[in-house]
Parts: structure tokens; sequence; C-alpha cells
């Protein structure tokens, strides 16, 4: 017996639209009746349209590019739902911004992830929804329940399609430590050996890589990380891969595509081949294209995990 909400009702802020109306169009619903604009100030306008009293309310918005522009979008959403007495709210958040600022990593840093996890809650979220946390322990900053998504079998299933399984020509390589339990389950999904880059990061946003742990000689490349910032991390890695690894075609997957500051300019000049990224942010605005990059749909996925939310039947299955 579902104790919940009477009917699912799906929101968005401006993040990302057409990953929301695909997901809906999965769902056979249509998206909720809510406008979100700006002040002539910029202070965040909300007009909802439609009622929720007593409705299973999914708030679908990534925290991308403008961040606090969204993250602002998605509280006062949040806000406005719980005022409105909807049943349960669940925060959607396919892509979670400040989840890299997740440790003191020195002297009086702060920890703004779980911030964020404090504001999410207060704001009025019953849960959380969201996929390929930074650091799996973030879930751990909320006192309410967090579903945390994998994209890597999107990824593999992308691959068993094109290289096959046990394909000797490649291998799965991380881009640094942090990386390898990703890159580790990416590489026995496609039953792939597995390197290692090790880099020294001297400051934010730079890397300096220092050496590669694995044989890569002559062999195609599948670097996997779960964010493509401003692509130094990836680019260095790639031509670490490329000159003192001998490695030859190098295909490059993340899960979030932020591609900020220089990001296509680096991946344009690198010698990565092809960067395929998951459509949890859009391709930003403010960037030239490039063809070298190729977008997954995550709504399959995301569209099944809400219905079984709903539902209240396990989504363990989803994680595999």
């Amino acid at each position: 017996m579902i104790a919940h909400g009477k009917e699912v009702k799906v929101f968005t802020g401006n993040s990302n639209p057409a990953l929301v109306e695909a997901i809906c169009e999965r769902l056979g619903r249509k998206v909720g009746d809510c406008v979100v604009s700006s002040f002539s100030d910029g202070e965040i306008s909300l007009a909802l349209s439609e009622p929720v009293r007593g409705a299973d309310v999914f708030v679908i918005q990534s925290t991308c590019s403008p961040v606090n522009t969204n993250i602002m979008e998605l509280l006062i959403m949040i806000d406005s739902m719980r005022r409105a007495s909807a049943g349960r709210i669940t925060a959607v958040i396919p892509y979670y911004g400040y989840a890299r600022q997740d440790r003191k990593a020195k002297s009086r840093d702060p920890i703004s992830a779980k911030l964020f996890a404090n504001i999410l809650t207060t704001a009025g979220a019953d849960r959380v929804l969201t996929m390929d946390l930074h650091a799996a322990q973030i879930q751990g900053f909320f006192d309410i329940p967090v579903d945390n998504l994998f994209g890597a079998p999107i990824l593999a299933n992308h691959f068993k399609k094109t290289i096959g399984r046990s394909n000797k020509d490649y291998m799965v390589v991380s881009p640094d430590v942090g990386s390898v339990a990703r890159a580790r389950a990416l590489s026995q999904k496609l039953d792939l050996g597995l390197a290692i880059v090790d880099k020294r990061r001297q400051k934010a946003n730079s890397s300096e890589v220092m050496n590669i742990i694995g044989d890569v000689r002559d062999k195609n490349i599948i670097i996997l990380d779960d964010i493509v910032d401003t692509a130094g991390s990836l680019c260095h890695a790639a031509v670490a891969l490329h000159e003192i690894g001998g490695a030859k075609k190098i295909v490059a997957c993340a899960t979030h595509g932020v591609l900020s500051g220089p990001a296509i300019e680096r991946i344009e000049k690198s010698p990565v081949d092809e960067l395929i990224l998951l459509d949890t942010i859009p391709y930003p605005t403010n960037q030239p294209a490039c063809d070298k990059i190729k977008y997954l749909s995550v709504a399959p996925l995301f569209a099944e995990a809400i219905q079984r939310t709903y539902d209240e039947v396990s989504i363990s299955s989803l994680f595999e």
C-alpha cells in the first residue's frame, strides 16, 4: 500500500528543461505548470499554477551553471511545494553542485556539500535522488533518504554495443587515484584491463601528471571520470597516455559535463578523439560547438527511479 501522495507531479526550474521533458515523456506525464523567472534585481520569482496538495512531487533541477541561481530556484520551488501541502517532496538533482567541497582539505575550509545538504532539508525536501555524487559519503550528510544512481551502467551498455566485451584492443584508465573504484567497475563490466594516471594537483582546476600505472602501449583507451569541468585533468591525462604511454585512440567519458572556462578549447586541442557525456548537464550555451562531444541520455534511468520511488518498490537493481 502506498502511504504517501495520491499522484505523481513533476516540476522543474530552468537548469535542464530538455532532460525533464524526456523524463516526463518516459513517465507518460506532463511537466507541472510552474514558471520560474526573476525580478529585475535578480531575485527568483515563482508562479505555481496547479494544486499539489497531497501529491507526490518530484522537483527536477541540476545545480549546474549558473550554480547559485539554479540552487535558489530549487530551494524556492521546494519551499513553495511544502507550503502548498504537497504529500512528499523529492529533490531530483541529476548533478549535485558543491560536491567537490566535501571535506576540510586545509585549515578553515568550508564543507559546502554539507551546507547544501542542510539547506535542502530545511527548505522541505523529504528525499533526494541524484547521480554520481563526487564522493559517495555525501549521502551521510543528509538526515533524509538519498538515492545515488550510477552513470557507469549507461556508459557500459554503450561500449558493449560499440566495442563489445573482452575487446583486447581496449583498456579502461582512471585519470586519477580517486576515480579508481569507478573505473574498476567499468573495466569489470566490459572485461577489460585497468590502468591509472597518477597525478599531483598543485591548485584548484590545475594538475600535473606524474606517472602511468599500467601498460597502455598500442591500446585504445577509455578514460572514465565523474566530472569534466575545465578539462585540465582529462587533457593532461590524455597527453600522458598518448605521448608517454604510447596509447592509440583515446575515448573519454564522464557523467557530468560542466565544461567551464577553457574546457572546449582544451578538448579540441587534446589527443582525445571522442568525449562521451551523460546529459545531467546541458551543453553550455556560452561555449562553441565541439564535434568530439557526444551525449547519452539519463532520462530512462531517472524516469524508472521516479516511478519506483512513487510505487514504493526497490530501486537497488538500478544501481547495478
